[in-house]
């Protein structure tokens, strides 16, 4: 069997080499991949929609957030004045509800949904009826919607927080909302709750309470 020479032997380590070099130059340093810690940390995102007009677009998907709780203020026990003679079912991403939870504050971005129902066709003077679980209040049909939209940038004149609302009316609601004056919403918040993140926390167990889910 023939011996090859010296002489091949280097031509051909030669060839190898510069096949290599080749390689790198058009596929570049191999990096492996950054693991999950070294990213930064991705911007926090809203689900507030705002248009060119700054009209805030009607949220989508609130009925599947945490649902923090429905205060209710008939009409039988308020002179037939009352503001929102409904039930309010309130609703907060679980991100936001879980920052609150740790930090007592509400991230930027938050929005609070507050979805009215009337009551279920009320059989006593006092709005009441009879169910088998006795005499009370139930649910009935939706009838309008309010957003709360925490962002200090945008709503700096009402201690940051924008009030907007779809509609006081059966469904469907109205595809946008301007901002709501002053007088209209923020102003109730601020004479009664701007200690607590413009929030009416004590109507709410899971937030007021913080013992979690």
């Amino acid at each position: 069997m023939c011996r090859p020479n010296r002489t091949s032997v280097i031509a051909a380590i030669a060839v190898v080499t510069g096949i290599a070099g080749l390689y790198f130059l058009l596929t570049g340093p191999v990096v492996p991949p950054a693991s999950a810690q070294d990213q930064p940390p991705a911007a926090p995102q809203s689900t507030a929609v705002f248009d060119a007009d700054g009209k805030m677009k009607l949220p989508t998907g609130y009925r599947a957030w945490v649902f923090v709780g429905a205060p209710l203020t008939p009409q039988a026990l308020n002179d037939n004045k009352a503001r929102f003679p409904e039930y309010h079912h309130v609703y907060v991403e679980k991100k936001n509800v879980d920052a609150y939870l740790k930090t007592g504050d509400f991230p930027e971005g938050t929005v609070f949904v507050k979805e009215l129902t009337l009551v279920l066709d009320p059989k006593y003077p006092d709005g009441s009826r009879e169910e088998p679980s006795g005499r009370g209040y139930f649910n009935g049909a939706y009838n309008g919607i309010d957003v709360a939209v925490k962002d200090r940038k945008r709503f700096g004149n009402s201690n940051g927080w924008g009030y907007f609302t779809f509609g006081h009316h059966p469904l469907p609601y109205e595809e946008t909302a301007k901002e709501s004056s002053v007088a209209e919403c923020a102003g109730c918040h601020l004479a009664n709750v701007a200690k607590t993140d413009m929030t009416y926390i004590q109507f709410y167990p899971l937030l007021r309470d913080k013992k979690g889910y």
